[in-house]
């Protein structure tokens, strides 16, 4: 039985973290990578929730069964990456018993005066949530696999001037390859983000047609992501593959289809529909048409009543 624990266990140094896992002392203080079948703490003595002041980069090649995807699961036999940034919450998966691979463990502290320091953040796979995962191909696996034994052999050899060099090197290879693949996964996996974008034209029919929920405003791109159980980066990185908009700008683009739709009626005002959709202040209705259209409301309406 797992132990139950109410609160995340925090740990500050990749040393503390390799303790608990019945693990030596790592070759590097500040980068290290685990092999999966080297841990001795047995499962169930291990917290089943942890807070990271480091990067983890966990490249499981094998997972069997089904594999939870936002709140589907698929059937991935080739394997995965999952990537978590400092300070973000990891929870231990049920359906993720049986695995093998390896864990990179990167400090912040071992990227600094480096490049790499500032640009790490724009990967943004590092801000998806663990069920939001990379699953590879065969012959990804392969790729990244070369990846990581190249990262292996420089911390198994002596540590010289070049060794931080050659790492984050390495480290940066991995990040664009992932890069590649999650592109390629937004387009493979078409089924389920088709899937997604058929939610996501229902919630906002939803949410245009409810007054109630208009009175709140203009829907945010934190709640349509709560909604589908996705990331709000993760959400927009889907939408500007397949639509070429971000969350935010499929947000007005729905609301320009609606709005045109309350200004082609004779019974409506533009201050009438601008409160329809959830403004306080019509000008601020009036800006955004004007921005997607070309048009002001009032123009639009003239427009179309003259047809």
């Amino acid at each position: 039985m797992k132990n139950e624990i109410s609160r995340p266990k925090k740990f500050s140094s990749i040393s503390e973290l390799q303790r608990a896992l019945g693990l030596p002392k790592p070759l590097h203080p500040l980068v290290s990578l685990v092999n999966y079948a080297d841990i001795t703490t047995p499962a169930d003595e291990l917290p089943t929730v942890l807070l990271l002041d480091f990067f983890k980069i966990s490249y499981k090649t094998k997972l069997t069964g089904k594999v939870k995807y936002g709140q589907h699961y698929y059937d991935f036999d080739e394997g995965g990456i999952s990537f978590v940034s400092p300070n973000q919450i990891i929870a231990a998966a049920e359906d993720e018993k049986d695995y093998a691979g390896y864990t990179l463990l990167i400090h912040p502290d071992f990227l600094r005066n480096y490049p790499l320091a500032k640009t790490i953040q724009k990967y943004g796979f590092f801000s998806y949530s663990a069920s939001e995962a990379l699953y590879l191909s065969e012959k990804e696996k392969v790729t990244i696999s070369q990846v990581f034994e190249h990262i292996l052999q420089e911390l198994n050899g002596s540590i010289d001037d070049f060794s931080q060099d050659v790492i984050i090197s390495h480290v940066e290879v991995l990040l664009n390859y992932s890069n590649r693949f999650y592109k390629r996964q937004f387009i493979t996996r078409k089924a389920a983000n088709h899937d997604v974008l058929t939610r996501l034209e229902d919630l906002l029919n939803q949410y245009f047609n409810d007054k109630e929920s208009l009175m709140q405003g203009l829907p945010t791109v934190q709640y349509l992501a709560n909604k589908l159980n996705l990331s709000p980066r993760y959400l927009s990185d889907l939408l500007r593959v397949h639509t070429g908009q971000n969350t935010q700008q499929f947000i007005h683009e729905k609301l320009i289809e609606k709005a045109k739709e309350y200004l082609a009626s004779d019974n409506l005002s533009v201050a009438d529909v601008a409160y329809q959709l959830g403004f306080e202040h019509p000008q601020s209705f009036n800006k955004i048409f004007k921005k997607k259209t070309n048009l002001t409301p009032v123009e639009f309406k003239h427009t179309f009543n003259a047809n």
